[in-house]
């Protein structure tokens, strides 16, 4: 029982790594952007990791309401970075939490109507999306493997030792070894990078010891929610955003576990997503979506049990509440966990092109939408100045490449897929009443 535990405990852990990068530049973003003090930013990182344990949790948990009950993690939507340091420089942040609140209760609110687009999302959409998701994220694993955009040493040899080296140890322990050893090969690749980054002088343990070991998490600590219409639509827009792109982690989780979505499922999916934005802004967090690097994670660990989630949810939450030890996790050099987001972002890629595989490739049209879509996807992601011009509101929904390129593909299927098809079936009837 005991081994078990401890098992489950470690693939928790594993989990937590592999999304605590991305959870924690968010609020240091939008907290620097904002003029925090290092305490205040301290706090949000607290309370933002608290609240994604939170998420992560009722989004596991399936019951009546919500909850699609997929090994999926939540954190915060990178897409709601920009418009939320918008909103803050403008309006305050009162009215940040008051967007969110209300975007997150309209989400709540649409969920039953957005679940019936389950029709417009087959295997050439489904598949063509969760690629793009996985050709998007490898930049991000690049960058961290030279050391972080931005870093002093940045493509030094010492960094691209040290990213190669723990992708070389995951991959050895992924071809030598079987079962839990394989399981959080990820892990022990972080756990003895950042033993060689120590012995090479990349390591610094002051926020470690900066950080107290205990703190209180208050409600509505920053501010009380104020509501502005502008912002409002902002963030709803958002949130919307957000959920096209958490459909297409759906789906690769759906695939990966074996497990075929009803539309209901999906309906509690995107309300656990909205209740975890009202329960963000009721903490003065922020919105959450799914975390991508995860499912690369599940694909890549073979485990789908969802204690394992549970457990990492639980996690999180207790580093809310202490700061120290959350600390810790942040010590791991960037070039370390770019090593193993190399492997876990390609993961998300081959479970792209294995959901590709159902896909009528005789189509035309099929090979049309996978190419523009993957293409649009790939490009904004490369050439993110590319709709530079366009007004704020608009680019909302071209600065992502996956939300970019995954409405490429689903306008695509509908045009030759959708559209055509039904045209045609109409046309077909017609002539046969002509006849008749």
């Amino acid at each position: 029982m005991k081994n078990s535990s401890l098992k489950t405990a470690s693939l928790g852990i594993q989990h937590v790594l592999a999304m605590y990068a991305g959870a924690v530049i968010v609020p240091l973003i939008i907290g620097g952007a904002l003029k925090l003090s290092n305490e205040q930013l301290a706090y949000l990182v607290s309370l933002d990791i608290l609240t994604s344990g939170i998420a992560t949790l009722l989004q596991v948990w399936q019951n009546r309401y919500f909850g699609i009950g997929l090994p999926i993690v939540l954190g915060c939507t990178f897409t709601a970075v920009g418009p939320i340091i918008a909103i803050g420089n403008q309006y305050g942040m009162s009215s940040i939490y008051g967007s969110i609140l209300v975007s997150g209760l309209i989400v709540m609110l649409i969920a039953k109507y957005f679940g019936k687009l389950i029709h417009f999302f087959p295997p050439v959409v489904t598949g063509s999306v969760v690629t793009i998701i996985g050709t998007t994220l490898i930049p991000v694993a690049m960058n961290n493997v030279a050391g972080g955009q931005g870093s002093p040493d940045f493509g030094s040899i010492s960094n691209i030792v040290l990213a190669f080296g723990t992708l070389l140890f995951i991959i050895i322990l992924y071809r030598f070894f079987k079962g839990f050893i394989r399981a959080i090969s990820i892990l022990l690749g972080l756990i003895a990078g950042t033993v060689a980054a120590t012995f090479m002088g990349k390591v610094n343990f002051s926020a470690v010891g900066d950080a107290s070991w205990f703190h209180m998490v208050t409600p509505l600590h920053f501010a009380t929610p104020s509501f502005e219409l502008a912002p409002i639509i902002t963030m709803t827009i958002v949130a919307i955003v957000s959920l096209v792109e958490s459909t297409g982690v759906y789906f690769a989780l759906s695939d990966i576990t074996g497990r075929k979505l009803t539309e209901q499922d999906l309906v509690k999916g995107y309300r656990a997503e909205g209740l975890a934005s009202v329960i963000g802004a009721f903490f003065n967090s922020f919105p959450y979506t799914t975390y991508s690097q995860n499912v690369g994670l599940v694909q890549f660990s073979g485990v789908k049990d969802k204690s394992v989630i549970y457990t990492m949810g639980g996690i999180l939450i207790f580093l809310g509440f202490v700061p120290k030890i959350a600390a810790l996790t942040t010590v791991i050099p960037t070039a370390v966990l770019g090593g193993a987001m190399v492997a876990m972002f390609g993961m998300v890629i081959a479970s792209g092109i294995k959901m590709l595989s159902k896909v009528d490739f005789s189509s035309q049209e099929n090979l049309l939408i996978i190419a523009c879509s993957v293409g649009v996807g790939l490009g904004v992601t490369t050439v993110p100045d590319l709709f530079a011009h366009l007004p704020e509101s608009v680019k909302i929904l071209t600065n992502s490449g996956i939300v970019a390129g995954s409405l490429t593909a689903i306008f695509l299927n509908i045009v030759f897929n959708v559209i055509k098809p039904a045209k045609r079936a109409q046309a077909q009837t017609a002539k046969g009443l002509k006849v008749s």
